[in-house]
């Protein structure tokens, strides 16, 4: 098992570091094709998870949201123009992709008491500023 993680977090490390940059992004963030991946890509929310941790969960919470606004982007299996200039490797397929990219998906698209970043998604259907505050949460957690 420790030999797949490591497997696994290495071809993570490669696919970010060959990886192309968003080309169509209008703010820079990703438009040098090298972006750095611990660059913030938005504002920070300052959401810290509370105490005794957070009752959402990735069957619960963090799955049916990223299913209902970002997979139709952030998918391994969408591709070119249907990936709408999402990273190639910025995908939510699963958990460990969600938390490995926890502080983008925050910056990008959820709320706390510091900011609410809404640009992403960038169309409709769109979530809530509840729905934002959540994954917040959620991923100020760990994803669990």
């Amino acid at each position: 098992m420790r030999k797949n993680v490591l497997a696994l977090v290495a071809s993570l490390g490669l696919a970010l570091a060959l990886a192309p940059g968003c080309g169509g992004d209008d703010d820079g963030d990703h438009d040098d094709g090298d972006h750095d991946h611990d660059a913030p890509v938005g504002d920070p929310t300052g959401t810290v998870c509370p105490d005794g941790g957070t009752s959402l969960t990735y069957e619960d919470f963090g799955q049916p949201f990223v299913e209902q606004f970002c997979l139709r982007c952030h998918s391994e299996s969408v591709e070119g123009d249907d990936r709408q200039d999402a990273p190639a490797d910025h995908n939510f397929d699963t958990q460990f992709e969600c938390e490995a990219l926890a502080e983008h998906m925050d910056q990008k698209a959820g709320s706390g008491p510091d900011a609410t970043n809404d640009s992403m998604p960038p169309s409709a259907p769109r979530p809530s500023d509840e729905q934002r505050a959540m994954l917040s949460e959620w991923l100020a957690c760990g994803a669990p």
